[in-house]
């Protein structure tokens, strides 16, 4: 019988508050094979991100609870580290207590040296895959997108300068994850460098083909005007896909999706559990099986299978049942057996 390509596994952003250990036995208990854990759950207590806990230990705490170390999700850091330049207040909820008060550039040279130190950690720990998003490298005008389309003028022109910006302000960070043969696997997101496939296409031209600048797929990011097919299907991204989450959401016709609204429930555009929205979760696991992702990953990370890894949320359920029943879901519908050729080479036989 044919071996499942998939296990499933969980991202650990939403469940910070759990710290390391808690968290896995959450994975655990709900029946994942594997976790992504936070990068503030690899941080030592009340150290306030100055010092990372020793990789002996974070082995011994997935060893314990029999678990996969699916990554590692980066993607506050980094996001912090190429949008501190403009000034933006949005980001601080991820930077840590002492460093609320300094200057954009010295956010990005703390975040800077943080993420050089994560990426050695992520090494120690053979782990080569570390989902993330580049922030607003371009400036918030960019990333409005049409119509405030006043881009270029007489003595400038925000694209150039947001180009030179992205591949200098990364520059150090790419080295040292192509020195350590670390994937950076961008979750291509609104309010990022990069929103669509394209976009994605145009970072690694200005990056001159970096082969360290992936892609973590995540279909719930897709909801204007690119779906998740064309997406992850475009030829600048399907063969950078190197990790993934499953999570899904719903459109509320008739609601402006870019409506300045802070209530997450009277919003156009809302995360759900994965069997309630408005995508298909499967045809996803079978896209991501076409594009090549299980393949790339266990290169990468010397694994049998692939992570589906879950990052269910919802407006109105608790975030832990959402959770624990995304697991479920992906154990159950998504980790298939998968068909080693045609239904049509039996017929006749």
């Amino acid at each position: 019988m044919a071996k499942p390509t998939f296990h499933p596994s969980i991202e650990g952003a939403q469940h910070g508050p759990k710290g390391l250990e808690k968290f896995l036995a959450f994975a655990k208990k709900s029946g994942a094979a594997g976790a992504q854990p936070s990068n503030y759950m690899m941080e030592v207590e009340g150290s306030d991100g100055t010092k990372f806990k020793p990789a002996k230990k974070i082995r011994e705490a997935f060893d314990k609870h029999h678990l996969h170390i699916d990554g590692i999700s980066s993607h506050c850091p980094f996001w912090v580290h190429t949008s501190a330049w403009s000034g933006t207040k949005s980001g601080h909820p991820f930077i840590h207590g002492p460093n609320q008060a300094k200057s954009p550039k010295e956010l990005e040279k703390f975040y800077e040296d943080y993420l050089l130190r994560l990426m050695d950690l992520s090494a120690e720990l053979n782990v080569k895959v570390m989902p993330m998003f580049w922030g607003v490298a371009f400036g918030w005008e960019l990333a409005s997108g049409y119509p405030w389309g006043f881009w270029a003028g007489p003595g400038f022109d925000l694209l150039k300068e947001g180009k030179e910006r992205f591949a200098n302000k990364t520059k150090r960070l790419r080295e040292h994850a192509n020195q350590l043969g670390i994937y950076l696997a961008h979750e291509i997101h609104p309010g990022t460098a990069a929103m669509c496939a394209e976009d994605f296409g145009m970072l690694v031209e200005i990056c001159d083909g970096d082969k360290c600048l992936a892609v973590n797929a995540d279909p719930s990011h897709c909801w204007e005007g690119e779906d998740w097919e064309k997406r992850f299907s475009h030829p600048a991204v399907r063969d950078r896909v190197v990790a993934c989450h499953v999570k899904n959401f719903t459109i509320h016709h008739g609601v402006p999706v870019r409506k300045m609204e802070s209530n997450w429930k009277q919003r156009a555009m809302q995360f759900t559990d994965l069997a309630t929205g408005d995508l298909n979760m499967t045809r996803y696991a079978e896209l991501l099986i076409n594009i090549g992702y299980p393949k790339r990953y266990c290169q990468a990370m010397h694994s049998a299978t692939a992570p589906l890894i879950v990052e269910a949320e919802s407006n109105y359920r608790d975030g832990d049942a959402t959770s624990a029943e995304g697991i479920g879901f992906v154990r159950d519908h998504l980790c298939f057996p998968v068909a080693a050729g045609s239904f049509e080479d039996a017929m006749g036989a």
